[in-house]
């Protein structure tokens, strides 16, 4: 059984409020789970001190028993410090100029100097 700590939504319409819950990756993602372990309200603002509410011992026991987080769950694991903070590569910059662009660019430049 290969168990995740993820988000699973509560919530009205258009107000979205999430549970953190243990749950086998096979659930579904707002059906049957173990364990809630926290809750996550992106409704409130991000300095806030209940966006984001932990059970750190319960968390730390299901971690030890090999449960894995998913991306943003293990993103709030580590801003509490219950786990290392993942790794986040470099957003592709898709609105950057391409080299035609840039050598017009530079060509404009260096005519207008």
């Amino acid at each position: 059984m290969s168990l995740k700590i993820r988000l699973a939504r509560a919530g009205a319409k258009k107000r979205p409020y999430y549970h953190i819950v243990i749950a086998d990756s096979r659930s579904p993602r707002d059906g049957r789970f173990i364990e809630k372990v926290g809750a996550y309200n992106p409704m409130l603002p991000s300095d806030h001190a209940d966006r984001v509410r932990l059970v750190n011992e319960r968390i730390t026991h299901w971690l030890s028993q090999g449960a894995l987080p998913t991306d943003r769950v293990a993103r709030f694991l580590g801003n509490a410090g219950l786990a290392p903070k993942p790794a986040y590569t470099e957003q592709p910059k898709k609105s950057a100029p391409k080299k035609r662009a840039q050598e017009r660019a530079a060509a404009a430049a260096a005519a207008a100097a």
